[in-house]
């Protein structure tokens, strides 16, 4: 009975709303339906049940949505149940609040008051902006556009998006390229083909910059379609970055544009190299890591006389193998001497607990987190894991901006040696002149 009450309390504590609220719950397998082809306007919050702010707001959440019903869609998803959704939509704190709009591709952050009163002002005027833009023709339905085949879009997106590829560009284009591919074989006749179109389309579109989508017209362009065994359409392939011989992995996922963009997010995130821990040794160290980064993890090894090759080699396996770990965060990773950087060690707060030490570096806000647990895999992953879901005390950097960097030479690598103390010479000292001197 007592781990059937506790069952039932964890349960409980896992989710801030219920089937009795008038919030809508959002999954994976709900999202593209209720947000991307619906026709209203949808408010969503990004949460962890854990987050003391996700608590506060969820009442006033609860109080808008009834408020709202009918009229505007008031909606959540347990971000820390679904990650996948959380990462589409590059969400680093809780809560946060996304408003689906016209264009379901690109929702705006919502900026507004955490009341009830101030989410239904801001929804009524998001909603009277909606409603004049379809007034005067401007604007989307909410999503849904025909395709050629009669299939639900799954939210616009630019053809353009999507490179048409043959037999004769494949190679050039897929085969030699760097980057991650996601190749549509399909049949111009075929109904399935024509139904997932918009939604290819649509898919392209978000993850331009990152992942590069093809489509080939398996019918006429059969070279390519007999090298990947493609026996019907639509055939979907990726083709990873770095990829070795012509490497491909069928792609398993749903056909929605949601669908496609949650398991590229996934492959692509896998996929990445892992990041470069740089030694600090000059100011442009921090313009390239640190100022081009969300966030940037410092740390402060002990100098070479107190910590030698091995030692210091292995601290940097663990920064190492923690970048890799959380690689999927727009972070830079940096280190430096101790002694070495003293103007940024003061102004990071950085000495008082001893070396070696970490802290974590938001320059655009101009604030740091300090590691205050163990320098260890542990402790570092525990500190790094909380930041990522906007947990922790960040403190104001020293005259609100980074420390200036001074100039500093590259380690060999090697252990460190004491400087050799000159030998001193007694031959030429008259100890005679020194005793009538004294």
């Amino acid at each position: 009975m007592n781990i059937l009450l506790l069952a039932v309390a964890v349960s409980s504590a896992s989710a801030l709303y219920s089937s009795s609220d008038d919030v809508l719950e959002l999954t994976p397998s709900n999202f593209n339906k209720e947000v991307i082809q619906s026709d209203s306007l949808v408010f969503v919050e990004f949460y962890a049940p854990w987050c003391g702010h996700c608590q506060q707001l969820a009442p006033e959440w609860k109080k808008a949505a009834t408020a709202l019903k009918g009229v505007v869609k008031i909606a959540a998803v347990n971000a820390d149940d679904h990650q996948s959704l959380g990462g589409q939509y590059q969400i680093q704190g809780f809560p946060t609040i996304k408003v689906f709009g016209a264009n379901k591709n690109s929702p705006s952050d919502y900026q507004g008051g955490r009341t009830a009163d101030a989410i239904v002002s801001e929804a009524m005027s998001k909603l009277r902006s909606l409603v004049q833009d379809r007034l005067k023709g401007r604007g989307g339905s909410g999503g849904r556009s025909g395709g050629s085949g009669g299939g639900k879009s799954g939210g616009g997106g630019s053809p353009d998006d999507v490179v048409e590829l043959t037999d004769s560009n494949f190679q050039k284009l897929v085969l030699d390229s760097d980057d991650m591919w996601m190749v549509e074989f399909f049949a111009p006749w075929c109904g399935h083909c024509k139904n997932l179109a918009p939604h290819w389309q649509s898919a392209a579109s978000e993850m331009k910059g990152k992942v590069k989508f093809g489509a080939l017209d398996a019918t006429v362009h059969s070279v390519m379609a007999n090298r990947y065994g493609v026996r019907g359409y639509p055939t979907i392939k990726m083709f990873p970055a770095g990829k070795k011989d012509g490497e491909a992995e069928d792609y398993d996922g749903g056909r929605t544009s949601s669908d496609i963009v949650n398991w590229v997010t996934e492959k692509f995130a896998a996929n990445l190299p892992p990041p470069e821990v740089v030694q600090i040794l000059s100011q442009h160290t921090i313009k390239e890591n640190c100022e081009e980064k969300q966030l940037c993890v410092i740390a402060v090894l002990p100098h070479i006389l107190d910590c030698q090759s091995q030692c210091r080699n292995d601290y940097l396996q663990i920064l190492k193998d923690m970048g890799n770990k959380f690689k999927k965060q727009p972070w830079g990773w940096i280190w430096t001497e101790a002694g070495q950087q003293m103007e940024l060690e003061s102004s990071l707060g950085i000495g008082g607990f001893g070396y070696p030490a970490m802290a974590a570096v938001n320059t655009r806000k101009q604030i740091y987190v300090l590691l205050k647990g163990p320098f260890s895999e542990k402790g570092i992953n525990e500190f790094l894991r909380d930041l990522s879901y906007g947990k922790g005390a960040p403190v104001p950097l020293k005259d609100s901006k980074i420390a200036k960097i001074e100039k500093a030479e590259e380690w060999d690598g090697k252990d460190g040696e004491l400087p050799v103390e000159e030998d001193l010479d007694l031959s030429d000292i008259d100890l005679d002149d020194m005793k009538d001197e004294l």
